[in-house]
């Protein structure tokens, strides 16, 4: 139970195709004893793929955390200043975001989440999962990279050949970059094959 008493923030934004990876992350942090408060863009509620009906992944992240989801910026914002969290992950987070993320806009619910938690000075731990990472989206990944109490899951390549730019966390690294995180340090290595 190494996060116990913690209150964990976990956004996820839209790249669907991650979604049944990082679902079994939300239960390995609560095993450890962690409240997890789930915090959705509007496309994880709007859109329906391959991957999944609109609101079908709504319906599993409830059921899994045993809350309610906050799908509005209006929702997320007392985050910052009446409900602080100890830690906010976002994953996946996708290039669109994490190139808003790295620009200071916040248009989601998950971007506000996280601002307020950087306000709070506690950290954030992001899980990319982009086909731009290394194309023009490297600078904003590079930012992130080097700012103040921000994390990442380790990443790697996941296609070198077919998507040269894409980048995607390992997923299953989650749970001990958190506890990095809410030490201060950056769980390594930060590049890592990813099979």
């Amino acid at each position: 139970m190494r996060l116990k008493g913690k209150r964990i923030g976990f956004g996820m934004t839209g790249s669907h195709c991650t979604y049944e990876e990082v679902l079994p992350q939300l239960q390995s942090l609560m095993d450890e004893g962690a409240t997890v408060v789930p915090v959705v863009t509007p496309t994880l509620v709007m859109t329906s793929t391959r991957f999944g009906k609109a609101g079908e992944w709504v319906e599993k992240i409830e059921e899994a955390t045993g809350q309610k989801v906050i799908d509005s910026i209006v929702g997320a914002e007392p985050l910052g200043p009446k409900h602080p969290l100890d830690c906010m992950v976002v994953a996946p987070l996708t290039g669109n975001s994490l190139s808003k993320f790295a620009n200071a806009m916040t248009d989601s619910p998950v971007l506000m989440a996280a601002k307020a938690t950087l306000r709070n000075r506690k950290p954030v731990v992001l899980g990319i999962s982009t086909n731009d990472a290394l194309g023009l989206n490297g600078t904003n990944l590079m930012k992130l990279m080097t700012a103040k109490h921000i994390y990442f899951i380790p990443f790697g390549q996941d296609d070198p050949l077919k998507k040269p730019t894409s980048l995607v966390a390992r997923m299953s690294e989650l749970l001990p970059a958190v506890e990095a995180a809410l030490e201060g340090r950056q769980h390594q290595p930060v590049l890592v094959e990813n099979k």
